[in-house]
């Protein structure tokens, strides 16, 4: 028998070795319960979304728990699963607020925004929406875009916006009207985005971008006057609405998208197991149909195509955030 070399016996070892655990990993995965970790309260959109998908991925996943870690702006249950063992039994949540717009709001985080995760899925991208207290654009005939800048341009510093927060979206779609629209307007920070709608409501703000899901009711019942939606496409639930570009404002695109990401470092296999479940349960017609409750439709991406958006969205608001001005430590 020819005997091979010790070198390429040693090579050929190794090849062996290396790939034998990647399958049996994917096959052994999961070996236990799988924690969904949102960073943010009970209840929300992001709540209800995870523990419907997580009903959704049970046939391919076994159990899936959802653990609601809020806090600093969702910074605290990122790092919770950023720091989590890579074996695929952590997930997270996502949003652009944590894995693109929070790097360059605070001077230290507890993670990395690419290292510290693997994409797995984009679950859904919504559209943020310009919308205006109803009385003030009856009186003011504003009926467009066009409209609310020619009106901001006669009347420079005396309207305002308002938003749930320093660096949220909301104040950054309004930095981004100014500066792409060559406008004054002064921002008006709220704690949350429930207070600043009570202030568009009252009058006391003279307009805000709201999340669309968030608006829809206010919308259809006429009590706020929707202009244009942030994102390059129109919203399927509200087709005769343009997007900011089409009204005039050139590369304007603010979306507000959510993804499942897993640990940094978690094996490909994994990922893809993971994908696979995921991508699935986003075809499901009551998940689809919730994320249009949302003003959405599913997105489900690749993992390579969701890490790009990030990566694509990181470098993006790194130049909004700047242009604002907006800091957080």
């Amino acid at each position: 028998m020819k005997k091979w070399p010790a070198t390429a016996a040693a090579l050929v070892a190794c090849i062996t070795i290396s790939a034998v655990p990647a399958t049996a990993v994917a096959e052994e995965f999961p070996s236990k319960p799988i924690t969904f970790i949102v960073p943010y309260a009970a209840g929300g959109p992001l709540d209800s979304m995870a523990r419907l998908l997580a009903e959704k991925v049970r046939p391919e996943l076994g159990t899936v728990i959802v653990e609601n870690r809020p806090g600093a702006g969702g910074n605290i249950g990122a790092s919770i699963a950023a720091k989590a063992k890579p074996d695929g039994h952590t997930l997270v949540m996502g949003a652009v607020a944590i894995n693109a717009i929070n790097p360059w709001l605070y001077e230290k985080l507890p993670f990395d925004p690419v290292k510290s995760f693997e994409a797995v899925t984009l679950v859904a991208s919504v559209p943020n929406v310009l919308v205006l207290n109803g009385e003030f654009a009856k009186a003011n005939s504003i009926n467009s875009v066009s409209d609310l800048v020619a009106y901001a341009k006669k009347n420079p510093d005396q309207l305002n916006f308002a938003s749930g927060g320093n660096g949220s979206a909301g104040h950054l779609a309004g930095e981004l009207l100014n500066v792409r629209s060559g406008i004054k307007t002064v921002h008006v920070p709220y704690a949350g985005a429930a207070p600043a709608k009570l202030a568009l409501l009252g009058g006391q703000v003279n307009f805000m971008f709201d999340n669309l899901a968030s608006a829809a009711s206010l919308i259809k019942d006429g009590k706020v006057k929707a202009l244009a939606v942030t994102t390059v496409e129109r919203s399927s639930v509200f087709a005769d609405l343009p997007t900011m570009e089409q009204s005039g404002v050139d590369k304007f695109d603010l979306g507000t998208w959510f993804g499942v990401f897993a640990t940094g470092g978690t094996p490909k296999p994994i990922v893809d197991k993971l994908n696979a479940a995921y991508v699935k349960a986003l075809q499901d017609p009551t998940v689809r149909q919730n994320l249009l409750t949302m003003g959405s439709d599913a997105k489900p991406t690749t993992p390579e195509a969701f890490a790009e958006l990030v990566r694509n969205d990181l470098a993006k608001y790194k130049d909004i955030v700047k242009a604002s001005g907006a800091k957080l430590f």
